[in-house]
């Protein structure tokens, strides 16, 4: 039976920044959906989210129908961060970066891509699971064992608690990571920024998400962000696999009256 997905995304500037880094963007022929978290002086972050973004999607848009899909994703984050590496060379956009995570779908089978610590979620029924690792200090912290999953709420970071270990377009390489998984009709991914994952908990996302539609779950999770604090932007993007609904077979006079 042939699936359709359906897709709802909101960015929200939060309760203290003055402008929004955050990015996103998705093609549905492809089935693509991406979503970026700039980071850089001034309106550096706002160019390395957007170029990101605009250079991933062109380049899925661009590859041959037969490449496969882990393919297409590893060429379109490297070409998104040589786009941004280029142009952070210049002296007005030193530094600049952007996280980027991106999901596609073919059939029933989800491709996930990373860099940095925006997130995807898969979420059955009312049940979330983090798809990705975060490429961030407290978790290289955690992975190399100085630091217990319980702890790492407490522990003190000394000022490095949004310090992340790889992004998009901070040097001229890129190493992102890959996960897949299988979908049915119902399931749910989240593609979110850190905006809101640092104020909403996993066991939250869950129940948030599954009491209504997608468009009011996302602006929801927005609302709950900024009422915990909302200090950096919120985007939020959210996939619904849904199964298409079998046309019912014709039936003619000549079978009614047999």
């Amino acid at each position: 039976m042939p699936n359709k997905v359906e897709v709802a995304a909101l960015s929200d500037v939060g309760c203290v920044r003055t402008n929004n880094e955050d990015s996103f963007g998705y093609d549905p022929d492809r089935q693509v959906y991406v979503v970026c978290d700039g980071m850089g002086g001034m309106a550096s972050g706002e160019v390395a989210s957007q170029m990101a973004v605009s250079t991933f999607l062109q380049v899925v848009s661009d590859a041959a129908p037969a490449t496969p899909i882990e393919a297409i994703l590893n060429q379109a984050i490297v070409a998104a961060n040589s786009a941004v590496h280029e142009v952070g060379l210049q002296p007005a956009h030193k530094g600049m970066g952007t996280t980027l995570v991106a999901a596609c779908i073919e059939d029933s089978k989800l491709f996930i891509g990373n860099v940095g610590d925006s997130r995807a979620y898969l979420i059955q029924g009312h049940q979330c699971m983090q798809i990705t690792v975060d490429h961030s200090y407290i978790n290289e912290l955690i992975r190399t064992g100085v630091v217990k999953v319980e702890d790492a709420g407490s522990v003190d970071l000394k000022g490095m608690q949004s310090v992340i270990t790889r992004a998009i377009g901070v040097s001229a390489a890129v190493d992102p990571d890959f996960f897949s998984a299988d979908l049915t009709p119902g399931d749910i991914v989240l593609l979110a920024s850190d905006g809101l994952t640092r104020y909403i908990e996993q066991k939250e996302l869950g129940l948030i998400i599954g009491a209504c539609d997608l468009e009011s779950s996302a602006r929801n999770m927005i609302a709950v962000a900024k009422e915990r604090g909302g200090t950096d932007n919120i985007t939020v993007l959210l996939l619904q696999l849904v199964a298409e609904a079998q046309p019912n077979p014709l039936i003619t006079n000549a079978e009614l009256i047999a």
